[in-house]
Parts: structure tokens; C-alpha cells; sequence
């Protein structure tokens, strides 16, 4: 026994970790049919690949580290199938058909660090589909068909997720306001999806961020960030120091205006993008573009509401449009000089149109038109009368001849319509020398910027929506305007172009403006009398034509008539001739030999003209006594 006892320590070291073995291999479930499972200390693992599954099998072990069940045939994801699955680390359900996730599927997926849905057919993430996943770092949902994903369906993830793929969807909007949080994020891959639009500055917080895809999408432009100032950024990730970016943004309808210089600017090698527009760098490539052919237009307002009134409590619509490159952003200032802001009474449009839905006695005065780019920004006023009850709103303008409308000039930008009378007077535009269809322009020479290409007059008329330009030589000190039209109101701008020698680019300062009303002519009543005496005359001369026709018609029938009963008559003396002649018998020969000779002996008779005459010579040679 004393020998027997310092065995019994020994023993029972050796038989306890064979009972925890044991114990251990009757708690492990099952390995699923047609997968393999490998139990590596400490994780475990389940391969199911391309065994034709329609869903996930059930039998799975709860402790199971890295499950992957790529390459199959399962439709839909349910909250049972990864239930109590804590410890689950990698998730793959890559290149499947899965359509559908249910909600709240991955919630007790606490640990799970990567999850692959790629090459599957979701069409949209819902706020609960991806709940629950606080400790994810990388999410790959590429190659999907999705056109939605839900502002908050990546907030639990948002400060772990290190990779983020969205690629080769049909998304056209991001969840941007997420995106900007993503502190950790070291790769952003958003490339051959519908995207028309970033937010300035989105990725201004993107410490970490070292590729960021945006290839073959539909942006036209991409709006400067900070980050982009702050590293290096290159075009392939190859030769790239590791603190850098990678940017890629070849394949989009790049719009290469002033916009755009920020990105010419920046050091990298050429990556083959090109412009889509303007037409004149239309296909070029974007890094062999010099800085100062990306040119922007400043805002010009074309058309705005002309002078309105309308009873209190009527709605009210008030118009505003303007062109420019980029294009221009519209707002309103009301008459008090506050923005005008979206209410429940008040809507402002994208289009410039601003709709109140209940005019009111404080909304009376000039609404102001602001429209600005990045080049600068135009004003234009619009006056709403508004009249309170219970007067009756326009119950006198049926007697009254329209007012002319507001005009569509270019006030210069930064300019207030309140103190614009005095700029005028400063500036020293003038207009002298004005008739009913001309004016002559001049503008002063002195203090204006260095390098002027040329002048440019803008000005039109308050009774119609059309905008003229006239641009003048550098050398130029006034112009005379000579399509005018005669008592209109005009409002005239001039403006000069020249080349900015800070950026090198193309730059225009206003001069002045004025205002001129043309001389009163009145062509109207000259042109009415002219077309009466024109009318008149053609009548006058109408009628005599058609008298001149009916005379001559006239003559021609008399005379006609007098021939006919000429011959009339005569046939039928010689038939009274023939009938006494022919009462005596046997003298119808001699009688005719007779009057031939009578004929012959009286020749000067015979040869006269008229028929009257003929007719007394044959009487007179009847006369003669026979020999």
C-alpha cells in the first residue's frame, strides 16, 4: 500500500483530461451533410461549398469561428439560422441567390468581424437587416443589384468597419452622412455604380483612408476635401508610399470647368480620365488640360416674374431663371430682407419658382432673385403688390393698357437693388444722346483692371424676356445702340472681361448700370394712314381697270350687233331682188349680162368703200335708159 499510494496522484491526472476529452466530443454537434467541419483548437470551422444548398443547414454548431457556405443555392437568410452564433468571427455567403435577409438576422453575430454577401441578388438594405453587428471591420456587398441601402443600416458598425464594397451595384445615393463617420475605414470602394453626386467635404474625417473607388459611375464633377490637400494622392496603389491615397475616378462624365482645377492641381501621374464637357475639351485627357481652360460662366438671370398683383390670400408664384456654368443655385431674399425658407405658406423649388400659398400684406415689396456658382452670383428684383381686403384686386386694370414687365438684365454680382441707383452714379455709365431707336452708351476707362479683352453690353427692354449682348473691342470707350424700340424702359449693364493675373483664368467686373427710357414715336399712326392711302389706291385703281374691261366688253357687243344687222338687211334686199326678177320669164340672162355691163360702165362707182355708196351707184346706173 505505501507503494501504491504516489501512484493515485498520477492517475488521476491522467484520467481527468481524458473525461473533459470525452465530454467534450459528446457536446460537439454533428458535422452538416455533404461539409466539412475541422476542429482546430481553439476555433471551429464548417466548409460548405458548392454542396447545392437551398438555405443553411440547421445542424450547425453554435461555436462554429469561421463558417463559409460560398457557392451555393440559398434564397433567403432567417433570424434562426445564425442564432446564439457568438462566437462566429468570419461569415462568407458569397455567390449565391440570396434575395432576402430578414430582420434582425445577424443580431447575435456580436463578434463577427467580416461579412462576404457579394455576387448575390439583395436590391436593397433595410435599417434591421444588418443590426447587431458592433464589431464588424469588413462588409462586402459588391455585385449585387442594390438601388437602395437605409441611412441608418450601417450606424452599429460605423467607427469598426475598416472595408467597405459597394461596387458594381445600381445605387445612385449612399448613405453619405454614415460614410463621413467611418473614422477606421481604410478602403471605400463605391466604382460601376449610378452615383450622380458627392457632398463637399464627405471625407474630411477619413484619417485612415487609403483607396477610395469612384471609377465608372455618373459624376460630373467632384467637389474639393481637405483630405485630399493633406496626403498624397496617386492613381495606383503600386508604388505608393503607405501614407497616401489612391484615388480613382476615371470613367465618369467629368464635367471640366473651374470646379475641377482644385483636382488638376494636385500631383499624380496621368490615369487616362477624360472630359465629357464642354464641348470644346470634349474626349480630352484630363491631366493634359491646361489649369486655365477650366473656365467657369458666371450666373445670368434670363427670365424673371415681371410685375405682379394679387388679392390677399391668393396664391402667388414668382419665377426665376438663370443660366451659368456651373449651374446656378437659385434663392430668395423677401422684402423684409430675410432668406426666404420652406414653411408651411412659403415653397422654394430648385427651378428658381418660389409659390405662396396665401399672399399677405407683409409679403408687399421687391422680392429679391439671388442666383450664384462658383464663378459668382446675380441678382434680379421682383415687386408683388398685394391688395388687402375688401378691396377687390385688379377690378380696374380691364380699362387699363398692360404695364410693362419686369426686366431680365444682369444686376453685377454683390450688388443690393436698394443702393443700385448710387453704384450707377459712381461707376459712371451713361447713356446720352437717346432717340425713339437709339442711345449712345460710354463708360468710363480709368481704374479698371489691367489685361481687358474686350467689353460686354447686356441690356433689354421691360415689355419682352429677351437678353442682347453686344461685345465691344478693348480700345472702345462707347458704343451707339441702334435696335432699340421707341417709349420702352431699358436697363443696361456693361461689363469688362479680362484675364485675371492671380489664377490666370478669365474674369469679368462690372462697370455700372443704368437705366434710360426711349423717345415716344408714333409709328403706329403713320403706318395705319399709310395703309389706308395704300388701300385706297389699290381700290381706285382696281375699279378703273374693271371699268376699262366692261367698256371695251361694251364696244365689242355694240359692233358685233351692228354687223349682224347690217348683213340682216342686206341678205334680204338681195333676196327681194332675186324674187321680182324671177316674175319674168326668160329674162334672167340677159338681166344679168345687163347688170354686168352696167358694172363695167360705171367703174369709178364700183371701187367705193362703203357699202351705203354701192347701193347709189347701183341705183344710179338703173337709172340709165336701156340703147
Amino acid at each position: 500500500l505505501p507503494a501504491a499510494l504516489p501512484l493515485a496522484p498520477t492517475m488521476e491526472k491522467l484520467l481527468v483530461p481524458l473525461l473533459v476529452f470525452s465530454t467534450a466530443a459528446k457536446a460537439t454537434a454533428p458535422c452538416p451533410k455533404r461539409c466539412q467541419c475541422q476542429n482546430l483548437q481553439p476555433s471551429f470551422t464548417i466548409l460548405c461549398t458548392k454542396t447545392g444548398l437551398l438555405f443553411v443547414p440547421p445542424a450547425i454548431d453554435r461555436r462554429t469561428a469561421e463558417l463559409r457556405l460560398m457557392d451555393n443555392f440559398i434564397t433567403t437568410l432567417r433570424r434562426r439560422d445564425f442564432a446564439n452564433m457568438t462566437n462566429l468571427i468570419h461569415l462568407t455567403l458569397s455567390r449565391n441567390t440570396i434575395s432576402q435577409i430578414m430582420p434582425l438576422t445577424f443580431a447575435d453575430l456580436r463578434g463577427l468581424h467580416a461579412l462576404h454577401l457579394d455576387s448575390n441578388r439583395l436590391t436593397s438594405i433595410q435599417e434591421d437587416h444588418l443590426k447587431g453587428l458592433v464589431n464588424l471591420r469588413h462588409l462586402i456587398l459588391s455585385n449585387n443589384q442594390l438601388s437602395f441601402i437605409s441611412p441608418r443600416s450601417l450606424d452599429d458598425f460605423a467607427e469598426t468597419i475598416e472595408d467597405l464594397d459597394l461596387s458594381y451595384n445600381n445605387l445612385v445615393d449612399v448613405p453619405w452622412g454614415t460614410i463621413a463617420r467611418l473614422a477606421n475605414a481604410n478602403t471605400v470602394s463605391l466604382d460601376h455604380n449610378l452615383i450622380e453626386f458627392v457632398p463637399e467635404g464627405i471625407f474630411s474625417n477619413l484619417h485612415k483612408l487609403a483607396r477610395l473607388d469612384m471609377t465608372s459611375n455618373k459624376l460630373k464633377k467632384i467637389p474639393p476635401d481637405p483630405l485630399f490637400s493633406r496626403i498624397p494622392v496617386y492613381a495606383k496603389s503600386k508604388g505608393s508610399p503607405l501614407s497616401s491615397l489612391v484615388l480613382s475616378f476615371g470613367g465618369n462624365p467629368l464635367h471640366c470647368n473651374c470646379e475641377l482645377v482644385w483636382l488638376r492641381r494636385l500631383t499624380r501621374e496621368d490615369d487616362l480620365e477624360t472630359c465629357a464637357s464642354p464641348p470644346e475639351l470634349m474626349g480630352k485627357y484630363f491631366w493634359s488640360i491646361k489649369e486655365e481652360e477650366f473656365v467657369c460662366e458666371p450666373p445670368m438671370i434670363t427670365h424673371r416674374t415681371p410685375k405682379l398683383a394679387a388679392p390677399e390670400g391668393q396664391s402667388v408664384s414668382l419665377k426665376c431663371k438663370a443660366v451659368g456654368d456651373p449651374e446656378p443655385y437659385v434663392r430668395w431674399i423677401a422684402p423684409d430682407g430675410k432668406l426666404v425658407s420652406n414653411t408651411s405658406r412659403t415653397t422654394s423649388y430648385a427651378n428658381g419658382t418660389l409659390d405662396i400659398s396665401a399672399a399677405a400684406p407683409g409679403d408687399k415689396g421687391t422680392f429679391t432673385c439671388i442666383a450664384s456658382n462658383a464663378a459668382g452670383e446675380s441678382t434680379a428684383p421682383v415687386e408683388l403688390l398685394v391688395t388687402p381686403y375688401p378691396n377687390l384686386a385688379n377690378s380696374t386694370n380691364c380699362d387699363k393698357e398692360g404695364e410693362p414687365g419686369a426686366s431680365d438684365i444682369l444686376i453685377p454680382a454683390k450688388s443690393s437693388f436698394a443702393n443700385d441707383t448710387k453704384e450707377q452714379q459712381d461707376k459712371g455709365v451713361v447713356v446720352a444722346e437717346v432717340t425713339a431707336s437709339s442711345a449712345l452708351v460710354r463708360w468710363p476707362v480709368q481704374q479698371q483692371p489691367p489685361g481687358i479683352r474686350m467689353y460686354q453690353i447686356q441690356y433689354n427692354s421691360s415689355a419682352d424676356e429677351i437678353l442682347v449682348y453686344r461685345m465691344i473691342p478693348p480700345t472702345s470707350k462707347s458704343f451707339l445702340l441702334t435696335d432699340l424700340a421707341s417709349a420702352r424702359d431699358y436697363e443696361l449693364c456693361v461689363l469688362a472681361v479680362y484675364s485675371d493675373a492671380a489664377t490666370s483664368l478669365t474674369a469679368t467686373r462690372g462697370l455700372g448700370c443704368v437705366r434710360f427710357t426711349t423717345h415716344q414715336e408714333f409709328r403706329h399712326c403713320r403706318s395705319l394712314h399709310a395703309q389706308f392711302l395704300g388701300g385706297t389706291m389699290i381700290i381706285i385703281i382696281g375699279g378703273i381697270i374693271v371699268a376699262s374691261v366692261l367698256v371695251f366688253i361694251f364696244i365689242l357687243l355694240m359692233k358685233y350687233k351692228v354687223y349682224n344687222n347690217h348683213h340682216a338687211k342686206k341678205a334680204a334686199k338681195v333676196n327681194n331682188v332675186a324674187q321680182t326678177n324671177g316674175s319674168q320669164s326668160g329674162s334672167t340672162a340677159p338681166s344679168s349680162s345687163k347688170l354686168a355691163e352696167r358694172r363695167e360702165s360705171c367703174p369709178h362707182e364700183a371701187s367705193a368703200p362703203s357699202g351705203r355708196g354701192k347701193t347709189v351707184v347701183e341705183l344710179d346706173c338703173d337709172k340709165t335708159p336701156p340703147s
